[in-house]
């Protein structure tokens, strides 16, 4: 796999916890580095172990489904990233500060895991790719990290103007690499 399209990757999956970070940098008053390391460390953490656990499933089942990985890989990251179209392009609630300027550590574990889902699922697609799973899961953390910590900062500057587009972005990202990958293997 091309590092760009590796890179392409992490910045999809980690575009649901650059919206919420976002939104949380948004209701912090202060402490705003702190929290923003604590945050974004855990989303790198979480989100570089659950591709890692994802993989570690598809590895098991390899020979069973690689005929058809391809299309298993185009349809796991087509859904991920219709989910994070659909989310971003319907509207909710959510958008309200919260008023604390603390974390919990439980609302930190939630919203790692809650931001970290999608990542399983690509974990089950990098199985089919020819990527060191290693280098990967480094590359999605760190780019986590880097774009949690940064949205937490802008949350706290200008609001949650971005987190639909990010959204949206990561969802066109995320569907695209699923739609190179079914279009590489069906004209091999």
């Amino acid at each position: 796999m091309p590092f760009l399209t590796l890179f392409l990757l992490a910045i999809g999956v980690s575009a649901d916890a650059f919206a919420v970070a976002l939104g949380r940098g948004l209701s912090l008053r202060s402490g705003v580095v702190r929290n923003g390391l604590i945050l974004a460390l855990a989303f790198g953490v979480a989100q570089a172990v659950m591709p890692l656990l994802g993989w570690l499933l598809g590895t098991a089942f390899a020979e069973v489904i690689a005929p058809f990985d391809h299309w298993i890989a185009f349809a796991l990251l087509f859904l991920v990233g219709a989910k994070m179209l659909w989310e971003a392009l319907t509207p909710d609630g959510d958008d309200a500060p919260d008023s604390e300027d603390r974390f919990t550590v439980r609302e930190i574990l939630v919203l790692a895991l809650a931001t970290s889902i999608d990542a399983l699922v690509v974990g089950v697609s990098l199985t089919f790719w020819d990527v060191s799973i290693w280098v990967a899961i480094a590359v999605i953390g760190l780019v986590t990290v880097v774009f949690s910590l940064a949205a937490v900062l802008l949350g706290h500057r200008i609001g949650t103007r971005f987190r639909r587009p990010a959204e949206i972005v990561g969802g066109i990202v995320l569907i695209g690499i699923g739609v190179s990958i079914l279009v590489k293997h069906l004209t091999a």
